[in-house]
Order: C-alpha cells, then sequence, then structure tokens
C-alpha cells in the first residue's frame, strides 16, 4: 500500500454521516411534504374526483400559480433579500394592462410589454432603494406594497368608477400574444385522448364528446419553463453561485469580486417579473383585472421557498424545493375542497406548516455551521 493510502484522516475535516448529509438537502421537506400530502388526500379525497383528469388539472393549475411566484422569491431569498410587494404587484400589473388596453386603446401586446417593463423597473427600483439607503428589504418592499395596492385601486376607481376592470376578452381576440398567457397546449392530444375513452368526457349540451380536460394551460407551461430556468440558473452558471455567495457572506462576496448589486437588482427585477407573469395569465383567463388580485400572495410565496428548504437567512434553497412547495399548497387547497372541509383551514395548515419548516431549517442551519 501507499504511504497515502495508510494516511491517517486529516482531522481537520469533519465527516458527515449519510443521515446528515441527506438532511442538509434543501429539497428533503419539500420532498417529504409532498409524499404526506399525497398518501393523506388520496386517503380522505381519493374518491371525490380529485385524481381524475378534471381533479389533478385544478390543483395542478393552483399549484402552478404558487409556483410563478415562488421561483421568484426563491432566489431572492438565497440572494438575501425579500420581496414583500409581489402580491401588489400581481393586482398593479393586471391593472395597469387592462387600463391601458380597455380605457386607452392600446393594443394589449403593446400593453402587456409596457406592463412587463414597468414592473420590472419598480422591482429594479426595489433592490436600488435597498442598496443605497442600506434599509433591509422587508421594509423597502413593505412600502412599495402599500403604494402599489393605493396606486391600483385609485387607477381603477379613476377610470372605472370600480375596483374591477372588465373587457380584456374582447382585446384579446386575435391579439397575437394573448395566447402565450391565456392559451392552452396539446389540445388535440386531449381530444385524442377523450376519443379513445382515456380521460372522461362530457356526455351531454354542447360539449358532448369533448374531453372534460382539453389542454394545459399557458399558465402551467410558465410555471414548468420558470422552474426548470431558475433551477439550470441556480446549479449550473455562475450567477447561480453569485447568487449563494451573495446570501450567504455578502461582504466576503465582494472581496472575491462577486457584483452582489448587480446580483440583488437582478433578483428584484426576476421576482417583479414573475409576478407580472402571474397577473397576465389571471387577467387572460378571467377576461379581467381586479384591485384586489394578489392578496397575501407575498406571504405564501415565501412559504412555498421556506418549506422548499431555504434558509431566511439566504444563501441557502433550492428551486426544486420551491416548486414541491408549491404544490404541496395546491395539493391541500383543493384536498380540502374535495373532502367538503372548511376551506379556512387552509389558512390554519398555513401557519402551521410555516412553523414546521422555520424549526426544521433551524435545526440543518446548525448542522451546516456546526453551531450546537
Amino acid at each position: 500500500m501507499t504511504d497515502a493510502a495508510n494516511a491517517a484522516p486529516d482531522e481537520r475535516i469533519k465527516s458527515v454521516s449519510p443521515l446528515r448529509r441527506a438532511l442538509i438537502r434543501p429539497e428533503l421537506g419539500g420532498i417529504c411534504g409532498t409524499i404526506l400530502v399525497f398518501i393523506l388526500f388520496g386517503a380522505i379525497a381519493g374518491n371525490s374526483g380529485m385524481f381524475a383528469a378534471e381533479g389533478i388539472l385544478n390543483w395542478t393549475v393552483v399549484s402552478a400559480q404558487f409556483m410563478i411566484i415562488a421561483v421568484g422569491a426563491c432566489l431572492l431569498m438565497i440572494a438575501g433579500e425579500f420581496d414583500l410587494s409581489v402580491g401588489s404587484m400581481i393586482g398593479f400589473s393586471g391593472a395597469v394592462m387592462a387600463i391601458l388596453s380597455v380605457y386607452l386603446g392600446w393594443p394589449l401586446w403593446a400593453a402587456i410589454l409596457f406592463t412587463f417593463a414597468l414592473c420590472m423597473a419598480i422591482g429594479a427600483l426595489n433592490g436600488w432603494l435597498v442598496i443605497r439607503t442600506g434599509l433591509p428589504s422587508f421594509i423597502v418592499t413593505l412600502a412599495f406594497l402599500y403604494v402599489l395596492r393605493g396606486l391600483t385601486i385609485w387607477g381603477s376607481v379613476y377610470f372605472t368608477r370600480q375596483t374591477i376592470i372588465s373587457g380584456v376578452t374582447e382585446r384579446a381576440e386575435g391579439d397575437w400574444l394573448a395566447p402565450v398567457f391565456g392559451g392552452k397546449v396539446l389540445t388535440s392530444f386531449f381530444q385524442w385522448m377523450g376519443e379513445n375513452g382515456w380521460i372522461a368526457t362530457f356526455a351531454r349540451g354542447s360539449r358532448a364528446g369533448q374531453p372534460v380536460v382539453d389542454g394545459i394551460p399557458m399558465l402551467v407551461v410558465w410555471a414548468l419553463a420558470l422552474v426548470i430556468f431558475g433551477h439550470w440558473l441556480l446549479t449550473r452558471t455562475k450567477f447561480g453561485n453569485w447568487i449563494f455567495a451573495s446570501g450567504g457572506d455578502e461582504q466576503a462576496a465582494r472581496y472575491v469580486g462577486v457584483p452582489v448589486n448587480r446580483v440583488k437588482i437582478l433578483m428584484f427585477m426576476f421576482s417583479a417579473f414573475c409576478a407580472t407573469i402571474f397577473a397576465t395569465a389571471q387577467v387572460m383567463e378571467f377576461g379581467s383585472a381586479a384591485a384586489d388580485r394578489g392578496l397575501l400572495k407575498e406571504f405564501e410565496a415565501i412559504i412555498c421557498v421556506v418549506i422548499g428548504g431555504a434558509l431566511l437567512t439566504g444563501g441557502y434553497g433550492s428551486v426544486i424545493g420551491a416548486a414541491l412547495g408549491a404544490v404541496i399548497f395546491g395539493v391541500v387547497q383543493q384536498g380540502l375542497f374535495f373532502a367538503n372541509a372548511e376551506s379556512s383551514l387552509f389558512r390554519v395548515f398555513l401557519g402551521a406548516i410555516l412553523l414546521i419548516a422555520v424549526i426544521m431549517n433551524t435545526y440543518i442551519r446548525r448542522i451546516i455551521t456546526g453551531e450546537r
């Protein structure tokens, strides 16, 4: 044997057991939680249609809504910041594109593109203010939560005398960009499955013979695309390393040349981008915008991320974990409906799962840092 093989282990290197190595994976909590909720609702609501084609579509769409905003919140939290203006950004962006297209006569595609540019500029302003003032992002974005919500209500009432702006459906007809957010994909495939009896079809009425699920909404496509992009960005690129470094130890990251300010501003912009995608898909689905859209979504996004294993202190987390947290939310919310349970119990679940996730993540942080 060589001298290297006979050499004693370096006592400076702390060995980690396989169990602990598994525990520090950020996705672990999301994986366990997803399995548990599927088992639970499979047992109590499995016979109610929750896992039939239409039921699966229902909780998939709800999960996708959470997923879109959770991806933006996840990357921003790993970078060490919070964005509490996400919910208000959803309502604000929907109102802007509806007012521009319905009341000011803009083509819908132009209203959508302008809204994305405006909201991402507001996200950049959030990041710039956090960096320039040194204030916690919690405070800066909390201020914008109120500013944006107030502007949304004021603008809606000014143009419509009410808080709901309708008429978007008519403006979307023939628009080239509207189907990117409000259309469906694989419609022919689902039609084929319905014709072959693989999924249920309507038995009577004007839709007799049509499949109960006629395609996958673009909302779901956007959610999956954002998860794939976010995971790739975080785990396969140098910029992903910068995100982890900015949230883990900002000063040390600056010393080694990481452009921390640029990383944080871009993550605030990406958070706003995700919120605007969510809002646009909702406006296309309902054909209207409402001033109260997005209420409390900022907290639900953060809870998804925390369930997915991200630390509140930054520098650690997983987009896949955040996506699994969103799936848990979607399954639970729709599962309570299919189980004929009181819908308010969903808020009880949110509070309980947040507390459990924070306790677990605190334990994981102590394992990583070696704290007692």
